[in-house]
């Protein structure tokens, strides 16, 4: 029996402005028939989730179990922005309803999970922008933006670096600062904004109109602060950084998809005190394009970028047109990244072994040439 309140019926287009298209029409197609509804997610909880479907010429928020598509893995499970196939019918005690399947996702900005199982997590799916917040209230941390940005990219959406509060910065500091972040992250839009001062929120408003975005970041970035600065009221609970580190507690304790009044909407997230690389070899690639490009020139096609002859990425840092620290960072993200995928993939951590065996026979080998010389 369908629910009296909701009609399976009822159109999607009201559904137009939390981002239902016709792509996505299409995916449900399929579904229409049987008397399901699309709803997009728009907060999950312990096994359920508040959707927004049609009703009507409007849309409501219903509570759906997730249950029925609960597989035990944790990248297919029910997340914030996911487009959702709901049945009415499921109703139960406390719910209006249950999500029988999710529409194929268009992107998703997954990251490692602490588990040993090297499990990953899917923070937001069919997302258009991932905005990453870095408040200058604290000393700028390039390592960490490069590793939001190599996420961002490999989730499919484009990144966008926010340096928040900026009115903490005198306007000197703030130029180098905003150069520095634009050779951490190229071909990355760097907006320097100020949620007190009202600086730069037209700039990121006019970016973030239109289509999916989601805010990511430390706990004390100014997130929620922005979130209602877009907005145009306080929806978002907002709490005072931590004098002594700039951090904040966690305000934001769920994945929040609000609508914005010029259009688009934006998914609200919990501080990330960690962000681990998940299977980023492309996003990667784009974060260090720089290195990338240089590396193009190296001699050997396999260059490693330590101390092979010809190498184009070691004259570039000789010249101090690469920054020793980029360059560190890239070795860094790349090796996590391995580690990540051969724990997932056994081919490749059966070549990982062979390379490490191959190495290992080559330095006894140099060895023993050494000792052979002296002798």
């Amino acid at each position: 029996m369908q629910s009296s309140s909701v009609s399976s019926s009822a159109s999607p287009r009201p559904l137009t402005d939390y981002g239902w298209d016709d792509g996505f029409a299409e995916s449900f197609a399929s579904f229409a028939g049987q008397g399901y509804v699309p709803g997009r997610v728009v907060r999950v909880d312990r096994g359920r989730v508040d959707a927004v479907v049609p009703d009507g010429d409007g849309v409501r928020t219903v509570l759906a179990d997730t249950a029925l598509v609960a597989t035990g893995d944790p990248m297919r499970v029910p997340c914030t922005g996911d487009w959702a196939v709901i049945d009415l019918g499921e109703v139960g005690a406390g719910r209006d309803g249950a999500v029988r399947a999710l529409l194929p996702r268009r992107t998703a900005f997954v990251r490692s999970t602490s588990s040993k199982r090297s499990e990953g997590q899917v923070l937001a799916a069919n997302v258009d922008h991932a905005v990453v917040a870095v408040s200058l209230a604290v000393e700028l941390d390039l390592g960490r933006i490069e590793r939001f940005v190599s996420l961002a990219w490999e989730s499919g959406a484009q990144p966008l670096v926010v340096l928040t509060k900026t009115d903490l910065v005198d306007p000197a500091g703030l130029a180098h600062l905003v150069a520095d972040t634009e050779t951490a992250a190229p071909g990355v839009q760097v907006l320097a904004v100020s949620s007190a001062a009202g600086e730069g929120l037209d700039v990121l408003a006019a970016v973030v109109a239109g289509g999916t975005s989601v805010l990511l970041g430390q706990s004390g970035a100014g997130k929620s602060t922005l979130a209602n600065a877009l907005l145009g009221e306080d929806v978002q609970d907002v709490r005072a950084a931590r004098d002594r580190d700039g951090k904040g507690r966690h305000t934001t304790t769920t994945r929040d998809l609000l609508v914005l009044p010029g259009g688009g909407v934006l998914i609200d997230t919990p501080g990330l005190r960690g962000v681990g690389m998940w299977d980023a070899d492309t996003g990667l690639a784009r974060a260090f394009s720089d290195v990338e490009e240089l590396a193009a020139d190296c001699r050997f096609h396999d260059c490693a970028h330590a101390t092979e002859p010809g190498c184009a990425v070691l004259s570039a840092v000789d010249s101090g047109t690469l920054p020793q620290r980029r360059l560190d960072s890239y070795r860094k993200l790349l090796r996590e990244n391995e580690r990540i995928v051969a724990k997932t993939d056994a081919r490749l951590r059966a070549q990982i072994r062979r390379d490490w065996k191959q190495k290992q026979a080559l330095g006894r080998h140099m060895v023993e040439r050494k000792r052979g010389a002296r002798g």
